[in-house]
Protein backbone atom coordinates (compact mmCIF):
# COMPACT_ATOMS: atom_id res chain seq x y z
CA UNK A 1 0.00 0.00 0.00
CA UNK A 2 0.97 3.47 -0.58
CA UNK A 3 0.73 6.68 1.28
CA UNK A 4 -1.36 8.90 -0.98
CA UNK A 5 -1.41 12.43 0.75
CA UNK A 6 0.99 14.33 3.31
CA UNK A 7 -0.39 13.44 7.03
CA UNK A 8 0.38 14.12 11.05
CA UNK A 9 -0.21 12.72 14.14
CA UNK A 10 0.94 13.53 17.76
CA UNK A 11 2.26 17.19 18.94
CA UNK A 12 5.35 18.47 20.13
CA UNK A 13 4.31 18.33 23.86
CA UNK A 14 6.66 16.49 26.40
CA UNK A 15 6.40 13.01 26.13
CA UNK A 16 5.02 13.22 22.57
CA UNK A 17 5.95 13.06 19.04
CA UNK A 18 5.15 14.44 16.57
CA UNK A 19 4.89 12.25 12.96
CA UNK A 20 4.50 13.59 9.11
CA UNK A 21 4.27 11.05 6.70
CA UNK A 22 4.28 11.74 3.18
CA UNK A 23 4.47 9.94 -0.52
CA UNK A 24 7.87 8.08 -1.00
CA UNK A 25 9.90 8.10 -4.20
CA UNK A 26 10.17 4.16 -3.93
CA UNK A 27 11.91 3.41 -0.40
CA UNK A 28 11.34 4.48 3.01
CA UNK A 29 13.33 7.61 4.12
CA UNK A 30 13.20 8.18 8.14
CA UNK A 31 14.30 11.41 9.08
CA UNK A 32 14.41 11.83 13.00
CA UNK A 33 14.88 14.24 15.44
CA UNK A 34 14.80 13.51 19.50
CA UNK A 35 16.28 14.59 22.66
CA UNK A 36 17.70 10.72 23.01
CA UNK A 37 18.91 10.29 20.11
CA UNK A 38 22.11 9.27 21.00
CA UNK A 39 20.65 6.28 23.52
CA UNK A 40 17.73 5.52 21.69
CA UNK A 41 17.82 6.70 17.80
CA UNK A 42 18.21 3.15 16.43
CA UNK A 43 15.26 1.65 18.76
CA UNK A 44 12.84 4.35 17.49
CA UNK A 45 13.99 4.21 13.58
CA UNK A 46 13.12 -0.17 14.30
CA UNK A 47 9.85 0.66 15.92
CA UNK A 48 8.71 3.36 12.74
CA UNK A 49 9.92 0.39 9.98
CA UNK A 50 7.90 -1.92 12.50
CA UNK A 51 4.87 -0.82 12.12
CA UNK A 52 5.17 0.39 8.18
CA UNK A 53 6.12 -3.21 7.80
CA UNK A 54 2.76 -3.72 9.60
CA UNK A 55 1.04 -1.58 7.72
CA UNK A 56 2.62 -2.95 4.16
CA UNK A 57 4.03 1.06 3.32
CA UNK A 58 7.03 0.32 1.13
CA UNK A 59 7.64 3.81 0.16
CA UNK A 60 7.12 6.96 2.51
CA UNK A 61 9.12 9.99 3.53
CA UNK A 62 8.42 10.14 7.55
CA UNK A 63 9.79 12.82 9.38
CA UNK A 64 9.61 12.03 13.27
CA UNK A 65 9.98 14.49 15.63
CA UNK A 66 10.25 12.63 19.37
CA UNK A 67 10.35 14.44 22.21
CA UNK A 68 10.53 11.67 24.66
CA UNK A 69 7.69 9.28 24.12
CA UNK A 70 7.36 5.97 24.76
CA UNK A 71 7.36 3.40 22.55
CA UNK A 72 3.69 2.89 22.61
CA UNK A 73 2.76 6.06 21.88
CA UNK A 74 5.66 6.41 18.89
CA UNK A 75 3.38 2.99 17.31
CA UNK A 76 0.47 4.86 17.79
CA UNK A 77 0.94 7.68 16.26
CA UNK A 78 2.64 6.10 12.96
CA UNK A 79 0.02 3.95 13.12
CA UNK A 80 -2.38 7.29 13.20
CA UNK A 81 -0.58 9.54 10.34
CA UNK A 82 -0.24 6.37 8.26
CA UNK A 83 -3.91 6.07 8.11
CA UNK A 84 -4.66 9.68 7.28
CA UNK A 85 -2.08 9.19 4.73
CA UNK A 86 -3.73 6.29 3.06
CA UNK A 87 -7.29 8.31 3.44
CA UNK A 88 -8.87 5.65 5.89
CA UNK A 89 -8.70 8.19 9.09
Amino acid sequence: MEIMTNATAGTMESSDVYVEIAPGSGTVEIALESVVKQQFGEAIRAAVLDVLNQQQITSAKVHIVDRGALECVLRARVETAVKRGKGRA
